[in-house]
């Protein structure tokens, strides 16, 4: 049986995956709508993944619903794992005719890059994967 103690720990690492989650969501909203970057269907299928979770964490943390993981847990692994393909994709990993992308934005382009390495992509990539190790410390501190 969980103790109040090991659900009030598992708190915090659930707050940093919403936290994540709504950064990321929030910040592919700014790209697109304020700077003008056109999403590829990588990117909305990155999307597809990322919004729910800004939702699902929000609603789960008040009042603290730790079931959120069994739902979360499957959106952030899809999410990775389509972001991982599109980072293989820009730095060429994977060739260009085995994606989705027939149509508008090539999935290969490169429309913003920071610091001189941190693509869109990667930035996926990386917080999708914040979300998971956080769901990840949830999970393990709420079974103490």
């Amino acid at each position: 049986m969980r103790s109040v103690e090991s659900c009030d720990a598992a708190w915090g690492p659930l707050f940093a995956a919403w936290l994540a989650a709504t950064a990321s969501a929030l910040g592919a909203l700014f790209l697109s709508e304020v700077t003008g970057v056109a999403p590829c269907v990588l990117c909305w299928y990155q999307r597809v993944f990322m919004f729910p979770l800004a939702v699902v964490l929000t609603v789960a943390l008040f009042p603290l619903d730790l079931k959120v993981i069994r739902y979360a847990a499957p959106l952030a692994a899809a999410g990775w794992l389509v972001a991982l393909f599109h980072v293989l994709l820009t730095h060429g990993y994977i060739p260009e005719r085995v994606t989705p992308c027939t149509q508008g934005i090539p999935c290969s382009q490169i429309d913003a890059q920071w610091f001189g390495f941190l693509t869109i992509p990667i930035l996926s990539l990386l917080s999708f994967s914040a979300i998971g190790l956080a769901l990840g410390a949830a999970y393990h501190k709420a079974r103490q």
